[in-house]
Protein backbone atom coordinates (compact mmCIF):
# COMPACT_ATOMS: atom_id res chain seq x y z
CA UNK A 1 0.00 0.00 0.00
CA UNK A 2 2.44 2.22 0.95
CA UNK A 3 4.76 1.62 -2.23
CA UNK A 4 1.91 2.33 -4.52
CA UNK A 5 0.51 5.13 -2.82
CA UNK A 6 3.76 7.53 -2.45
CA UNK A 7 5.57 5.35 -5.48
CA UNK A 8 8.65 4.48 -3.45
CA UNK A 9 10.49 1.97 -6.45
CA UNK A 10 10.13 4.96 -8.97
CA UNK A 11 11.61 7.54 -6.47
CA UNK A 12 14.56 4.95 -5.59
CA UNK A 13 13.85 4.58 -1.96
CA UNK A 14 12.34 2.04 0.67
CA UNK A 15 9.90 2.22 3.56
CA UNK A 16 12.97 2.01 5.34
CA UNK A 17 14.41 4.94 4.11
CA UNK A 18 12.43 7.12 4.65
CA UNK A 19 11.36 6.45 8.23
CA UNK A 20 15.13 6.52 8.72
CA UNK A 21 14.92 10.04 6.76
CA UNK A 22 11.56 10.79 8.18
CA UNK A 23 12.85 10.37 11.88
CA UNK A 24 16.10 12.78 11.00
CA UNK A 25 13.84 15.48 9.56
CA UNK A 26 12.21 15.65 12.84
CA UNK A 27 15.66 15.01 14.95
CA UNK A 28 16.88 18.37 12.78
CA UNK A 29 13.45 20.19 13.77
CA UNK A 30 11.97 19.48 17.05
CA UNK A 31 13.70 22.03 18.40
CA UNK A 32 10.51 24.14 17.28
CA UNK A 33 8.66 22.83 20.03
CA UNK A 34 10.75 24.59 22.23
CA UNK A 35 12.04 27.57 21.08
CA UNK A 36 8.91 28.69 19.63
CA UNK A 37 6.97 28.72 22.69
CA UNK A 38 9.99 30.30 24.38
CA UNK A 39 10.11 33.80 22.38
CA UNK A 40 6.06 33.68 21.67
CA UNK A 41 5.86 33.61 25.15
CA UNK A 42 7.76 36.88 25.68
CA UNK A 43 4.53 38.14 24.54
CA UNK A 44 2.65 37.47 27.26
CA UNK A 45 1.17 34.20 25.87
CA UNK A 46 1.13 30.88 28.06
CA UNK A 47 4.59 29.29 26.85
CA UNK A 48 2.69 25.83 27.48
CA UNK A 49 -0.09 26.96 25.32
CA UNK A 50 2.26 27.86 22.50
CA UNK A 51 3.72 24.55 22.79
CA UNK A 52 0.51 22.53 22.39
CA UNK A 53 0.22 24.88 19.28
CA UNK A 54 3.39 24.65 17.61
CA UNK A 55 2.84 20.96 18.59
CA UNK A 56 -0.92 20.56 16.73
CA UNK A 57 0.43 22.51 13.70
CA UNK A 58 3.16 20.73 13.30
CA UNK A 59 1.68 17.64 12.96
CA UNK A 60 -2.03 18.01 11.27
CA UNK A 61 0.73 20.45 8.27
CA UNK A 62 3.32 17.81 8.39
CA UNK A 63 0.84 14.76 7.81
CA UNK A 64 -0.69 17.11 5.04
CA UNK A 65 2.46 17.84 2.92
CA UNK A 66 2.99 14.04 3.23
CA UNK A 67 -0.64 12.95 1.96
CA UNK A 68 -1.89 15.71 -0.30
CA UNK A 69 1.56 17.59 -1.63
CA UNK A 70 3.54 14.01 -0.98
CA UNK A 71 6.99 15.91 -0.73
CA UNK A 72 9.56 14.87 1.93
CA UNK A 73 8.84 18.53 4.14
CA UNK A 74 8.02 19.01 7.59
CA UNK A 75 5.95 21.79 8.12
CA UNK A 76 6.03 23.88 11.29
CA UNK A 77 6.00 27.48 13.00
CA UNK A 78 8.58 29.34 11.17
CA UNK A 79 11.83 30.76 13.15
CA UNK A 80 11.53 34.70 12.03
CA UNK A 81 8.25 34.77 12.08
CA UNK A 82 8.07 33.90 15.46
CA UNK A 83 10.57 36.55 16.02
CA UNK A 84 8.89 38.92 14.24
CA UNK A 85 5.25 38.82 15.37
CA UNK A 86 6.70 39.02 18.97
CA UNK A 87 9.37 41.71 18.88
CA UNK A 88 8.19 43.89 15.90
CA UNK A 89 4.06 43.12 16.08
CA UNK A 90 3.29 43.11 19.60
CA UNK A 91 6.38 44.74 21.39
CA UNK A 92 7.59 47.14 18.62
CA UNK A 93 4.15 47.90 17.72
CA UNK A 94 2.16 47.35 21.00
CA UNK A 95 -0.45 44.87 19.09
CA UNK A 96 -2.01 42.98 21.39
CA UNK A 97 -1.53 39.13 20.99
CA UNK A 98 -4.60 38.10 19.93
CA UNK A 99 -4.85 40.98 17.20
CA UNK A 100 -1.56 39.50 15.80
CA UNK A 101 -2.79 36.06 15.53
CA UNK A 102 -5.57 37.37 13.57
CA UNK A 103 -2.84 38.95 11.21
CA UNK A 104 -1.36 35.62 11.05
CA UNK A 105 -4.98 34.12 9.68
CA UNK A 106 -5.69 37.11 7.21
CA UNK A 107 -2.05 36.32 5.96
CA UNK A 108 -2.77 32.83 5.67
CA UNK A 109 -6.34 33.58 3.88
CA UNK A 110 -4.19 35.59 1.49
CA UNK A 111 -2.10 32.21 0.92
CA UNK A 112 -5.25 30.38 0.20
CA UNK A 113 -6.71 32.79 -2.04
CA UNK A 114 -3.17 32.99 -4.30
CA UNK A 115 -2.76 29.21 -3.99
CA UNK A 116 -6.12 28.57 -5.29
CA UNK A 117 -5.68 30.65 -8.07
CA UNK A 118 -2.41 29.18 -8.83
CA UNK A 119 -0.08 32.86 -8.61
CA UNK A 120 2.70 31.24 -6.23
CA UNK A 121 3.22 28.31 -8.94
CA UNK A 122 3.38 31.31 -11.54
CA UNK A 123 6.38 32.50 -9.26
CA UNK A 124 7.85 29.50 -8.83
CA UNK A 125 7.94 29.42 -12.38
CA UNK A 126 9.00 32.73 -13.19
CA UNK A 127 12.42 32.35 -10.91
CA UNK A 128 15.59 32.04 -13.35
CA UNK A 129 17.17 28.71 -13.22
CA UNK A 130 20.46 30.39 -12.16
CA UNK A 131 18.69 31.54 -9.33
CA UNK A 132 17.29 28.62 -8.04
CA UNK A 133 20.48 27.54 -7.95
CA UNK A 134 22.20 30.43 -5.94
CA UNK A 135 19.04 30.37 -4.08
CA UNK A 136 19.71 26.59 -2.84
CA UNK A 137 23.29 27.02 -2.50
CA UNK A 138 22.57 30.17 -0.37
CA UNK A 139 20.48 28.00 1.75
CA UNK A 140 22.77 25.89 2.33
CA UNK A 141 25.51 28.31 3.78
CA UNK A 142 23.19 29.68 5.73
CA UNK A 143 21.66 25.98 7.26
CA UNK A 144 25.88 25.62 8.25
CA UNK A 145 26.07 29.25 9.51
CA UNK A 146 23.00 28.40 11.63
CA UNK A 147 25.13 24.69 12.96
CA UNK A 148 28.10 26.59 13.22
CA UNK A 149 26.53 29.39 15.29
CA UNK A 150 24.75 26.79 17.65
CA UNK A 151 28.02 25.05 18.47
CA UNK A 152 29.56 28.50 18.93
CA UNK A 153 32.24 27.54 16.32
CA UNK A 154 31.84 30.91 14.75
CA UNK A 155 30.96 33.95 17.05
CA UNK A 156 30.44 37.22 16.87
CA UNK A 157 33.49 39.52 17.01
CA UNK A 158 32.92 43.35 17.57
CA UNK A 159 36.25 43.93 15.25
CA UNK A 160 35.76 41.69 12.72
CA UNK A 161 32.19 40.64 12.89
CA UNK A 162 32.56 37.22 13.24
CA UNK A 163 35.14 34.59 14.06
CA UNK A 164 36.03 31.55 15.00
CA UNK A 165 35.53 30.46 18.87
CA UNK A 166 37.54 29.33 21.41
CA UNK A 167 38.99 25.52 20.09
CA UNK A 168 39.67 24.48 24.04
CA UNK A 169 35.50 25.06 24.87
CA UNK A 170 34.15 22.17 25.64
CA UNK A 171 31.27 22.46 23.59
CA UNK A 172 33.21 23.58 20.72
CA UNK A 173 35.13 20.34 21.33
CA UNK A 174 31.88 18.39 21.43
CA UNK A 175 30.70 19.63 18.13
CA UNK A 176 33.80 19.38 16.04
CA UNK A 177 33.72 15.35 17.50
CA UNK A 178 30.20 15.16 16.64
CA UNK A 179 30.84 16.59 13.02
CA UNK A 180 33.75 14.82 12.45
CA UNK A 181 32.14 11.10 13.17
CA UNK A 182 28.45 12.07 11.46
CA UNK A 183 30.70 13.37 7.95
CA UNK A 184 33.00 10.07 8.33
CA UNK A 185 29.55 8.10 8.65
CA UNK A 186 27.77 9.97 6.33
CA UNK A 187 31.13 9.33 3.74
CA UNK A 188 31.06 6.09 4.09
CA UNK A 189 27.07 5.69 3.62
CA UNK A 190 26.30 4.38 6.79
CA UNK A 191 22.75 4.10 7.50
CA UNK A 192 20.88 6.46 9.33
CA UNK A 193 24.43 8.20 9.86
CA UNK A 194 22.76 11.74 10.99
CA UNK A 195 20.77 10.12 13.79
CA UNK A 196 23.94 8.26 15.00
CA UNK A 197 25.69 11.25 14.89
CA UNK A 198 22.94 13.14 17.05
CA UNK A 199 22.68 10.46 19.30
CA UNK A 200 26.41 10.12 19.66
CA UNK A 201 27.28 13.84 20.40
CA UNK A 202 24.14 14.05 22.59
CA UNK A 203 25.79 11.26 24.79
CA UNK A 204 29.15 13.62 24.56
CA UNK A 205 27.54 16.42 25.57
CA UNK A 206 26.28 15.07 28.73
CA UNK A 207 29.38 16.01 31.04
CA UNK A 208 29.05 19.44 30.24
CA UNK A 209 28.33 21.40 32.94
CA UNK A 210 28.44 18.47 35.62
CA UNK A 211 32.01 17.35 34.87
CA UNK A 212 33.75 20.34 33.20
CA UNK A 213 32.83 23.36 31.44
CA UNK A 214 29.90 25.46 31.58
CA UNK A 215 26.64 25.36 28.84
CA UNK A 216 24.82 28.63 30.21
CA UNK A 217 25.85 30.79 27.36
CA UNK A 218 24.35 28.71 24.65
CA UNK A 219 21.52 26.92 27.11
CA UNK A 220 19.04 29.34 28.09
CA UNK A 221 21.01 30.06 31.58
CA UNK A 222 21.31 26.30 32.39
CA UNK A 223 25.07 25.31 33.27
CA UNK A 224 24.65 21.57 32.16
CA UNK A 225 24.11 21.44 28.52
CA UNK A 226 21.89 18.20 28.42
CA UNK A 227 19.12 18.24 31.29
CA UNK A 228 16.48 16.02 32.26
CA UNK A 229 13.38 17.79 33.68
CA UNK A 230 10.92 14.86 34.04
CA UNK A 231 8.67 12.50 31.40
CA UNK A 232 5.40 13.83 31.23
CA UNK A 233 3.33 17.65 30.73
CA UNK A 234 -0.25 17.24 29.90
CA UNK A 235 -1.25 19.37 26.72
CA UNK A 236 -2.42 22.82 26.87
CA UNK A 237 -5.46 24.27 24.84
CA UNK A 238 -5.84 27.72 26.12
CA UNK A 239 -4.85 29.69 22.67
CA UNK A 240 -7.71 27.65 20.33
CA UNK A 241 -9.78 30.32 18.97
CA UNK A 242 -8.43 33.20 20.90
CA UNK A 243 -7.34 35.00 17.91
CA UNK A 244 -8.97 38.81 17.22
CA UNK A 245 -10.10 38.49 13.62
CA UNK A 246 -12.03 41.80 13.50
CA UNK A 247 -9.40 43.97 15.29
CA UNK A 248 -6.68 42.50 12.84
CA UNK A 249 -8.19 44.13 9.76
CA UNK A 250 -7.98 47.90 11.00
CA UNK A 251 -6.10 50.22 8.56
CA UNK A 252 -3.31 50.17 10.76
CA UNK A 253 -2.05 46.60 10.96
CA UNK A 254 -2.58 46.05 7.01
CA UNK A 255 1.14 46.39 6.55
CA UNK A 256 1.67 43.33 9.72
CA UNK A 257 -0.24 41.38 7.54
CA UNK A 258 1.49 42.22 3.85
CA UNK A 259 4.95 41.40 6.08
CA UNK A 260 3.77 38.03 7.53
CA UNK A 261 1.88 37.34 3.49
CA UNK A 262 5.63 38.32 2.19
CA UNK A 263 7.83 36.86 4.66
CA UNK A 264 6.47 33.29 4.72
CA UNK A 265 5.84 33.46 0.69
CA UNK A 266 9.42 33.51 0.09
CA UNK A 267 10.22 31.03 2.89
CA UNK A 268 8.34 28.56 1.81
CA UNK A 269 9.42 29.27 -2.23
CA UNK A 270 13.07 29.55 -1.49
CA UNK A 271 12.15 25.83 0.80
CA UNK A 272 10.78 24.11 -2.01
CA UNK A 273 13.18 25.47 -4.85
CA UNK A 274 16.19 24.45 -2.46
CA UNK A 275 15.24 21.50 -1.67
CA UNK A 276 14.37 20.04 -5.20
CA UNK A 277 17.75 21.52 -6.42
CA UNK A 278 19.50 19.56 -4.08
CA UNK A 279 17.34 16.74 -4.23
CA UNK A 280 16.38 16.54 -8.18
CA UNK A 281 12.44 16.62 -7.18
CA UNK A 282 11.35 18.07 -10.37
CA UNK A 283 7.92 17.87 -12.26
CA UNK A 284 8.69 17.14 -16.23
CA UNK A 285 8.28 20.91 -16.86
CA UNK A 286 11.49 21.47 -14.56
CA UNK A 287 9.34 23.79 -11.50
CA UNK A 288 9.61 21.50 -7.89
CA UNK A 289 7.72 18.31 -7.39
CA UNK A 290 3.86 18.77 -6.79
CA UNK A 291 4.74 22.69 -6.37
CA UNK A 292 0.54 23.38 -6.45
CA UNK A 293 -0.09 21.30 -3.12
CA UNK A 294 2.59 22.42 -1.54
CA UNK A 295 1.97 25.95 -1.51
CA UNK A 296 -1.35 25.41 -0.42
CA UNK A 297 -0.39 23.03 2.28
CA UNK A 298 2.03 26.05 3.74
CA UNK A 299 -1.46 28.49 3.25
CA UNK A 300 -3.26 26.04 5.43
CA UNK A 301 -0.37 26.21 8.06
CA UNK A 302 -0.58 30.28 8.12
CA UNK A 303 -4.16 29.78 8.27
CA UNK A 304 -4.28 27.37 11.24
CA UNK A 305 -1.83 29.01 13.22
CA UNK A 306 -4.05 31.59 13.87
CA UNK A 307 -6.49 29.40 14.68
CA UNK A 308 -4.39 27.29 17.09
CA UNK A 309 -2.51 29.94 19.26
CA UNK A 310 0.94 30.31 17.15
CA UNK A 311 3.29 32.22 14.57
CA UNK A 312 2.45 31.03 10.96
CA UNK A 313 3.64 28.02 9.87
CA UNK A 314 6.11 27.61 7.14
CA UNK A 315 7.71 24.74 4.98
CA UNK A 316 11.00 23.81 7.16
CA UNK A 317 14.60 24.01 5.19
CA UNK A 318 15.79 21.39 7.75
CA UNK A 319 14.25 18.82 5.73
CA UNK A 320 16.71 18.65 3.43
CA UNK A 321 18.16 16.50 6.68
CA UNK A 322 16.14 13.66 5.61
CA UNK A 323 17.04 14.08 2.01
CA UNK A 324 20.02 13.96 2.48
CA UNK A 325 19.77 10.28 4.04
CA UNK A 326 17.94 9.31 0.91
CA UNK A 327 14.14 10.68 1.73
CA UNK A 328 12.53 11.07 -1.41
CA UNK A 329 8.62 10.46 -0.95
CA UNK A 330 5.63 12.17 1.40
CA UNK A 331 6.17 9.25 4.00
CA UNK A 332 9.02 11.10 5.34
CA UNK A 333 6.53 13.89 6.49
CA UNK A 334 4.18 11.46 7.20
CA UNK A 335 6.77 9.81 9.48
CA UNK A 336 7.56 13.18 10.94
CA UNK A 337 4.33 14.12 11.68
CA UNK A 338 3.62 11.36 13.86
CA UNK A 339 6.80 11.53 15.83
CA UNK A 340 5.60 15.69 16.60
CA UNK A 341 2.53 13.94 18.11
CA UNK A 342 3.33 12.41 21.32
CA UNK A 343 5.32 15.73 22.27
CA UNK A 344 2.29 16.85 23.13
CA UNK A 345 2.46 15.18 26.53
CA UNK A 346 5.71 14.27 26.53
CA UNK A 347 7.77 17.67 25.60
CA UNK A 348 10.22 17.70 28.45
CA UNK A 349 12.23 14.99 26.78
CA UNK A 350 13.45 17.07 23.78
CA UNK A 351 15.95 18.81 26.76
CA UNK A 352 17.43 16.47 26.42
CA UNK A 353 18.99 17.04 23.29
CA UNK A 354 20.99 20.25 22.91
CA UNK A 355 21.65 22.07 19.81
CA UNK A 356 25.30 21.50 19.59
CA UNK A 357 23.91 17.78 18.55
CA UNK A 358 22.21 18.75 15.82
CA UNK A 359 24.49 21.15 14.62
CA UNK A 360 27.07 18.47 13.08
CA UNK A 361 24.01 17.73 11.29
CA UNK A 362 22.99 21.17 9.85
CA UNK A 363 26.49 21.95 8.62
CA UNK A 364 26.61 18.25 6.77
CA UNK A 365 23.12 19.24 4.97
CA UNK A 366 24.88 22.50 3.90
CA UNK A 367 27.18 20.68 2.30
CA UNK A 368 24.89 18.39 0.40
CA UNK A 369 22.82 21.92 -0.58
CA UNK A 370 25.93 23.65 -2.55
CA UNK A 371 25.40 20.99 -5.11
CA UNK A 372 23.70 23.08 -7.67
CA UNK A 373 26.42 25.72 -7.38
CA UNK A 374 28.01 24.57 -10.27
CA UNK A 375 25.08 24.84 -12.68
CA UNK A 376 25.67 28.11 -12.27
CA UNK A 377 27.20 29.90 -15.54
CA UNK A 378 29.70 32.01 -13.72
CA UNK A 379 31.38 33.46 -17.12
CA UNK A 380 28.00 35.23 -17.35
CA UNK A 381 28.55 38.62 -15.49
CA UNK A 382 24.86 39.87 -15.82
CA UNK A 383 23.69 36.32 -14.28
CA UNK A 384 26.76 35.91 -12.23
CA UNK A 385 26.02 39.05 -9.98
CA UNK A 386 22.46 38.35 -9.17
CA UNK A 387 23.03 34.70 -8.18
CA UNK A 388 26.47 35.85 -6.45
CA UNK A 389 23.93 38.61 -4.27
CA UNK A 390 21.12 36.14 -3.61
CA UNK A 391 23.70 33.14 -2.75
CA UNK A 392 25.84 35.53 0.15
CA UNK A 393 23.06 37.71 1.57
CA UNK A 394 20.96 34.73 2.55
CA UNK A 395 24.01 34.15 5.53
CA UNK A 396 25.41 37.34 5.51
CA UNK A 397 22.12 38.74 6.43
CA UNK A 398 20.97 35.75 8.34
CA UNK A 399 17.75 36.20 6.33
CA UNK A 400 16.46 33.85 3.15
CA UNK A 401 13.69 36.58 2.34
CA UNK A 402 16.73 39.55 1.70
CA UNK A 403 19.24 37.49 -0.30
CA UNK A 404 16.03 36.16 -2.44
CA UNK A 405 14.88 39.78 -2.84
CA UNK A 406 18.12 41.48 -3.81
CA UNK A 407 18.64 38.61 -6.18
CA UNK A 408 15.38 39.22 -7.95
CA UNK A 409 16.11 43.05 -8.34
CA UNK A 410 19.75 42.59 -9.25
CA UNK A 411 18.91 40.02 -11.91
CA UNK A 412 16.07 42.61 -13.44
CA UNK A 413 18.32 45.55 -13.40
CA UNK A 414 20.68 44.02 -15.34
CA UNK A 415 18.40 42.59 -17.35
CA UNK A 416 17.17 45.53 -18.73
CA UNK A 417 20.17 47.18 -18.52
CA UNK A 418 21.70 45.17 -20.96
CA UNK A 419 19.10 45.43 -23.22
CA UNK A 420 17.35 41.74 -22.00
CA UNK A 421 14.29 43.49 -20.76
CA UNK A 422 12.08 41.09 -22.75
CA UNK A 423 13.53 38.26 -21.36
CA UNK A 424 11.67 39.69 -18.43
CA UNK A 425 8.68 37.62 -17.46
CA UNK A 426 5.48 39.81 -16.34
CA UNK A 427 5.17 37.56 -13.34
CA UNK A 428 9.01 38.61 -12.24
CA UNK A 429 7.74 42.08 -13.00
CA UNK A 430 5.34 41.41 -10.19
CA UNK A 431 7.37 40.36 -8.02
CA UNK A 432 10.17 43.20 -8.38
CA UNK A 433 7.43 45.70 -7.14
CA UNK A 434 5.91 43.30 -4.27
CA UNK A 435 9.89 42.97 -3.39
CA UNK A 436 10.41 46.78 -3.51
CA UNK A 437 7.10 47.42 -1.34
CA UNK A 438 8.50 44.78 1.17
CA UNK A 439 11.54 46.65 2.16
CA UNK A 440 9.53 49.82 2.52
CA UNK A 441 7.46 48.91 4.53
CA UNK A 442 10.10 46.90 6.48
CA UNK A 443 12.58 49.94 6.83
Amino acid sequence: MLERYFALSAYATTTRTEIVAGASSFLATMYIIVVNPAILSQTGMPFSGVLTATVLLSFFCSLMMGLYARNPLLVAPGMGLNAFFTFAVVKGMGVAWPTALGAVFWAGIIFLVLSIFNFRTAIVAAIPKPLRFAISSGIGLFIALIGFANAKFIVGNPDTLVSLGHLHDPILLTFLFGLALTAVLVARRVPGAIIIGIAATTLAAWPIGRWWGDASAVNFGQAALVNWRGLWAAPDFSLLWQLDLLGALKWSLLPVIFAFTFTDLFDSLSTFVGVAEAANLHDSDGNPRNVRQSLLTDAVATTLAGVLGTSPGTAYIESAVGVAQGGRTGLVAVVAAFLFLPFLFLSPLLSVVPSIATAPALVLVGAFMMKPIAQINWQRIDEAIPCLLALVLIPFSYSITHGIIFGFLSWTLLKVGTGQSRAISRTLWVIDAFAVLALVVES
